[in-house]
């Protein structure tokens, strides 16, 4: 019984492993085997700060470059938060930071909530 537990165990260790490991793993197989696994080759890994950095995604009130020379071990900004602020750019010819701004102002008015901060629901406590 111990012995089926213990191989089990690594079985699953094993799988893990190589799950944790695929992009290392994957150039290396032949080509039959990769076919098996079409999803594989549409993966693309998120960009890097220095990638946003080269898209315009930075300022001197936003300093990704800091993050850069800081050694930040994250992957880079949020994706889809990328893509609006580089939609908004590119279609309201604004820069970086009027960009954010103006992708802020629209999660706010979502919420609610006006560019101060104060709710919009006249029925609010905002003071006691």
């Amino acid at each position: 019984m111990l012995f089926y537990l213990s191989l089990a165990a690594f079985l699953s260790l094993l799988v893990m492993l190589t799950y944790r490991y695929r992009a290392f793993i994957e150039p290396h197989l032949p080509e039959r085997i990769k076919s098996l696994f079409p999803k594989s080759h549409n993966y693309t890994p998120l960009s890097t700060f220095s990638q946003q950095v080269g898209l315009g995604m930075t300022s001197s009130d936003f300093d990704i470059e800091a993050n850069i020379r800081d050694g930040d071990s994250r992957a880079g900004l949020d994706e889809q938060g990328t893509q609006e602020v580089l939609e908004i750019m590119r279609r309201e010819r604004v820069d970086f930071d009027q960009a954010r701004l103006i992708r802020h102002n629209r999660i706010l008015a979502r919420n609610g909530i006006d560019p101060s901060g104060m709710p919009l629901d006249s029925k609010a406590v905002t003071h006691l």
